[in-house]
């Protein structure tokens, strides 16, 4: 603290009115001197009570920072009174809302936080408006085949595009903005995603081609894209309206109850990326799997339950949830397979099981846990070719005794992949009955590899193949599970 010496100056003047206000807002906060001490101390003031009232008073000094926290204890009081009373902070703080794109993005947070999931394409119209563009939220269907647009009540529904053959369906599958004059319309169509997972694309109509590279809109665009994700995934959870357009036909119980237990489909921390898919996406009922990611640690499962239909369904999600117990325990894949056989067999008795791969990879290290209970063996891919097959830590089904519990260790590689899948894809047959088999599964996926897809693109373009080749209908469930390990170089 000081006292002032010397003639007045411009910043006596404004001390001294920050003074007045002081003394106003004290008097309209209805405390007294010891209660606002006492609310300044708690947020961090260290001037006593003494020093306090000499400031109000106009007899001595406190430093900057001081004043600024005796200012904040009497503005939150105001606030709480409900009040227009303010007073100023020296030096001047940020104030107001903010302006222009930031604006536009604040206003449909805003405005989502009290709408029904409806209401989500027009919410996303009014933020292009105010950002002087027209905005359509296109989404994926659950089979990943088409783009869908949602739009606000009343508009008229253009039809959906494909994602294979079409500009929005590559921006879908490279997740990299693409600009098109075509039809005459000038638009910039961007990638939605909710962290890694892809949902769909957001086209942007400008007015002119120049605007189309125009980095500053570019700019703003992909932060509304970026929010726009977010708001659908969000949204999603809690209305039927996002869902719908992603639903080309009705889903049985089986599939219903699976799709609401699977995690989002991509996920990605760091160096690490893994995606999943199901098929048949509408009548899947026994095929599931769930992952965690965290700095250090990432862990993963997969499972395939007996049977098919409803049964097979509630089975899948017993082991998903006692993994997910398991897991979240803080148990390794040791012990989560014993949680997996008591309660498959507690809640099951006689001769019901789960296959399944439970994975646990040391993220800096990249040593890779693993056990197999009686799936097929997952595949290691290194430098763009499968090098072999995991083939370590057998044991029976879940559900099916104990048997030897072993867990198997690998070293991972920069750049690895690991690939898990159910039977449903290698015994996928065509109507010769020839199997997809082995062979083709590995030439698919080094094909993918090796040419640069990502894991979400090449578990979508896996499935796709395995879907033409027995014409579109699964007679079982077929997953797969793509993870990358891909860290940065280490320095000398």
């Amino acid at each position: 603290m000081s006292l002032r010496p010397g003639p007045p100056g411009p910043e006596d003047s404004l001390d001294e009115e920050q003074r007045r206000a002081l003394r106003s807002a004290l008097e309209v906060a209805d405390l007294t001197l010891d209660e606002l001490w006492t609310r300044y101390f708690a947020l961090g003031g260290s001037s006593d009570i003494l020093e306090v009232e000499g400031h109000v008073q106009g007899l001595m000094s406190l430093p900057p920072a001081e004043v600024n926290v005796l200012v904040h204890a009497l503005n939150e009081r105001l606030d709480e009174l409900f009040t227009q009373h303010r007073v100023p902070y020296r030096p001047p703080l940020r104030r107001g809302r903010p302006s222009g794109p930031f604006a536009a993005l604040l206003e449909l947070v805003d405005a989502a936080h009290a709408a029904p999931p409806d209401r989500l394409p027009e919410l996303v119209a009014q933020a292009g408006t105010a950002l002087g563009v027209e905005a359509t939220v296109h989404v994926a269907d659950h089979e990943q085949c088409r783009l869908w647009p949602l739009l606000p009540a009343g508009a008229a529904l253009p039809g959906s595009v494909p994602i294979d053959g079409s500009l929005p369906g590559r921006v879908f599958q490279t997740v990299r903005p693409l600009p098109s004059d075509a039809e005459g319309l000038h638009r910039l169509w961007l990638p939605l995603m909710d962290g890694h997972d892809r949902v769909g694309v957001l086209e942007v109509r400008v007015r002119t081609p120049a605007e189309l590279y125009d980095p500053g809109l570019r700019e703003e665009c992909r932060w509304l894209a970026e929010l726009v994700g977010a708001l659908v995934a969000s949204m999603g959870q809690y209305g039927d309206a996002l869902q719908r357009p992603r639903l080309t036909r009705p889903r049985t119980p089986s599939a219903e109850l699976l799709w609401q237990l699977l995690p989002p489909l991509t996920a990605g921390s760091g160096p690490f990326m893994l995606a999943g898919i199901l098929e048949p996406a509408y009548e899947a009922g026994g095929d599931a799997f769930d992952y965690s990611l965290s700095e250090t640690t990432v862990s993963l499962a997969a499972f395939d339950a007996m049977g098919h239909g409803l049964p097979a369904a509630v089975l899948a999600a017993a082991a998903v949830s006692a993994y997910r117990s398991a897991r979240r325990d803080g148990r390794g894949v040791h012990d989560q397979a014993r949680a997996l056989d008591e309660v498959v067999a507690g809640t099951f008795p006689g001769s019901s099981f789960v296959t399944g791969v439970l994975a646990e990879l040391d993220v800096p290290s990249g040593r890779l846990r693993y056990v197999n209970a009686g799936h097929p063996a997952p595949h290691l891919l290194r430098g763009g070719k499968v090098v072999r097959s995991l083939a370590g830590g057998r044991r029976v089904p879940f559900g099916l005794g104990t048997g030897v519990r072993t867990v198997a260790e690998e070293a991972l590689q920069p750049g690895d992949w690991l690939a898990v899948h159910t039977d449903g894809v290698t015994e996928a047959r065509d109507a010769t009955g020839a199997w997809f088999g082995e062979e083709r599964l590995l030439d698919l996926l080094t094909r993918e590899v090796a040419g640069g897809q990502s894991p979400p693109e090449t578990a979508r373009r896996l499935m796709h193949a395995v879907l033409t080749h027995q014409e579109g209908l699964l007679q079982d469930d077929a997953s797969v599970l793509l993870a990358r390990w891909a860290p940065e170089p280490r320095g000398p």
